[in-house]
């Protein structure tokens, strides 16, 4: 599947109106808008861990263990 990309003023009455019109015919279909800025794995795991989603093991020997706590 292709992506496009478009750029345009969305003050532009009749541009967001072509657009709707557009993705009324069902052809296209919008990506949700998180897609917008494509992460890195690396990213990701900085994200995680700014949001706490971080699992600290204190005993190695236990690590499902403490995992699934």
């Amino acid at each position: 599947m292709a992506t496009i990309t478009l750029e345009y003023d969305d003050s532009n009455v009749d541009a967001q109106k072509t657009l709707d019109y557009i993705l009324s015919m069902g052809f296209f279909s919008m990506l949700p808008k998180t897609s917008e800025k494509k992460l890195s794995s690396f990213e990701k795991s900085l994200e995680d861990i700014k949001h706490g989603r971080v699992t600290r093991v204190k005993n190695i020997d236990n690590v499902i263990e403490e995992i699934l706590q």
